[in-house]
């Protein structure tokens, strides 16, 4: 088969892979809020394009200058945006195996295409009016193209880096840690260690200015560093197609640790001890818990070290988003990891309340760790310990009770050793959608009127949610009843979603 005729082929049968998949019909709204999205984060960033170009236009260094110089910032931040959208091709590839097709080449085609997705464009909603305001003036229509083809190379070249470390990462998670101590050293030793010589603002300051000067040097470096970044991508992910074909042959040792202290809570008890155990050995809940801590301990390491999130809505949303972020990330998805024993569960009379009932005390208990993190904020004086009390039992009394309305309607099963970002347990219905949105972004509004309602009594606020909360959760046994009775109402309904989406 000739290269072009295969690279026809892979994009034809990229385009058809949602279509193809049993969860298209019920995709269909998630697809319309991925594209309302893009359309909103488009806007903004053309806002920011013309509002940036225009400040910029008063200050004696070029804005253009300005934005090369901070580069590298632009890259950490696409960089981690590209977690949520992009997987790695060697799952992609896993069908290609039977065909009688060349691997190099196979490889190769996949990470060209990864190199020309549109994603890679994304920045240009920010880029293009900048550069009309900032670039054209000076430098015509000749000096935009070149500034806009320079970016988009860096920008392809930071997705085959992407590419490696998210390989990486797949196999351990420490891996992560390597990108971040890389992103933090260059950020220190070319911006903060000594000012007087901010080397990397001058250095891509330069390699920005060569760009719109269309200097040979510049396009050529950076396509350099792309190519060797291909090679070395292409050498990893052939080893990463033998893990992801024998990735279901294989078992991985997990040391067995009874928990006999749950013995005492009977049916609950083994319930809780499910939980655990998801936690540790299921590659997606494992990674869910991890991301909901870190977002949680990033935003609260901000509020507490720095002054960017000083003013009285930001701190009113991190304290909630403290709080309601691991719950959210966990609870969207309730019930659809048991879909992959639905069949089991409803064998027995009222197990799947006592498993509500366990799921309920697993993410109160697991609120400790947020309220352990929050209050380092606390002892920097960024908001007091009654409001950091007031929004956990406000997570227990609401916030949950309301995420857990879900698992009356989920009925989607995920796999749980797949990854979190595939495309399987990446969609989701508009029910799940809503309500998470709704989870975070409600009471964070709740909060912040209570906040300007009560003026200078900074008790006000946090009372008020305090007992709200604990109200809800005293009578947590009556509405997860309800939950239960609804979730029964609906099993059979349910259950066919769940065989119908369940690995095979």
């Amino acid at each position: 088969m000739k290269i072009l005729s295969l690279y026809k082929l892979i994009a034809r049968n990229q385009r058809l892979a949602t279509r193809r998949h049993p969860m298209f019909s019920k995709g269909k709204f998630m697809k319309i809020f991925i594209y309302l999205m893009v359309a909103f984060w488009a806007c903004y960033l053309i806002f920011f394009g013309i509002v940036l170009g225009l400040a910029f236009k008063e200050d004696s260094v070029e804005g253009y200058d300005r934005i090369n110089g901070g580069m590298i910032f632009f890259l950490i931040v696409d960089f981690f945006m590209r977690f949520m959208a992009q997987e790695t091709p060697a799952q992609e590839i896993k069908p290609y195996k039977t065909l009688p097709i060349p691997q190099k080449p196979l490889i190769s085609i996949f990470l060209v295409r990864m190199g020309l997705q549109a994603y890679n464009l994304i920045w240009f909603f920010f880029l293009v009016p900048f550069g009309c305001i900032s670039v054209i003036p000076l430098w015509g229509i000749v000096g935009l193209v070149g500034f806009l083809l320079g970016w988009w190379l860096i920008f392809v070249v930071n997705a085959y880096w992407y590419l490696l470390w998210r390989t990486l990462i797949n196999r351990k998670m420490l891996f992560v840690f390597i990108p971040l101590a890389i992103y933090a050293a260059l950020v220190y030793s070319g911006f903060f260690h000594n000012e007087d010589n901010m080397w990397l603002y001058y250095a891509t300051l330069n390699l920005g200015r060569g760009f719109i000067e269309w200097k040979w040097w510049s396009f050529i470096s950076v396509i350099a560093v792309g190519l060797l970044l291909f090679f070395v991508n292409q050498r990893i992910q052939i080893a990463s197609i033998y893990r992801e074909i024998s990735r279901e042959t294989t078992a991985m040792k997990v040391k067995t640790q009874k928990m006999t202290f749950l013995d005492r809570y009977g049916v609950i008890g083994e319930y809780l001890r499910l939980e655990i155990k998801s936690i540790r050995r299921n590659k997606v809940v494992r990674s869910q818990f991890y991301i909901g801590i870190f977002y949680t301990l990033l935003l609260c390491l901000l509020l507490a070290f720095t002054n960017i999130y000083d003013n009285a809505f930001m701190k009113v949303f991190i304290l909630i988003y403290c709080f309601a972020c691991l719950g959210t990330i966990t609870l969207t998805n309730i019930m659809c990891s048991e879909g992959n024993y639905m069949d089991l569960l409803m064998s027995r009379k009222e197990s799947a309340l006592a498993l509500l009932k366990a799921k309920y005390f697993f993410n109160c208990f697991m609120l400790v760790l947020p309220f352990l993190i929050s209050l380092i904020p606390v002892v920097q004086n960024k908001f007091t310990l009654l409001e950091s009390v007031g929004c956990m039992l406000f997570s227990t009394g609401v916030i949950f009770p309301f995420l857990f309305q879900l698992a009356v309607y989920n009925n989607t099963t995920i796999d749980l050793n797949n990854k979190v970002t595939g495309k399987n347990n990446m969609r989701g219905s508009k029910t799940q959608v809503i309500m998470s949105f709704a989870a975070l972004f409600v009471p964070m509004f709740i909060m912040y009127g209570l906040v300007v309602a009560f003026g200078d009594n900074k008790t006000g606020a946090p009372l008020v949610m305090l007992v709200i909360g604990l109200i809800g959760t005293i009578l947590h046994p009556w509405w997860l009843r309800n939950i239960y009775q609804r979730f029964i109402a609906r099993r059979y309904q349910n259950m066919e979603g769940f065989r119908s989406t369940r690995k095979q």
